[in-house]
């Protein structure tokens, strides 16, 4: 996997079709995790199936649901069929809560 950004308490990492997030993504460094994931995401070829790997996601704010937002808002622009969505069960308490759990191609790691 390779890394894509470090912050002393997160990281994003791609693969061949998986966007991962690992650590604590709060709001001092989610729009810059957002756009270096976003960068990966045009890069990929349109019609590609991808998916979002945040079930290492860890202490979530509402700052996680607005990256893994903008995620599937930049997918779809690109063309990309998002297969799936993974997410920590703290993440998807919060999907949940916020009523966005619906709106979402996710299972729960």
């Amino acid at each position: 996997m390779k890394q894509l950004m470090a912050l002393g308490h997160a990281s994003v990492c791609a693969d061949a079709n998986t966007l991962s997030v690992t650590g604590k993504v709060d709001f001092d460094g989610a729009a810059a995790m957002a756009e270096a994931g976003g960068d990966w995401l045009k890069s990929r070829s349109r019609g590609e199936e991808i998916i979002l790997d945040l079930g290492a996601v860890e202490d979530v704010s509402s700052a996680a649901l607005s990256m893994m937002l903008e995620w599937q808002r930049v997918s779809r622009g690109a063309g990309l069929v998002l297969r799936e969505v993974r997410l920590s069960p703290v993440l998807a308490q919060l999907t949940s809560l916020s009523g966005l759990d619906a709106l979402i191609p996710a299972s729960s790691s």
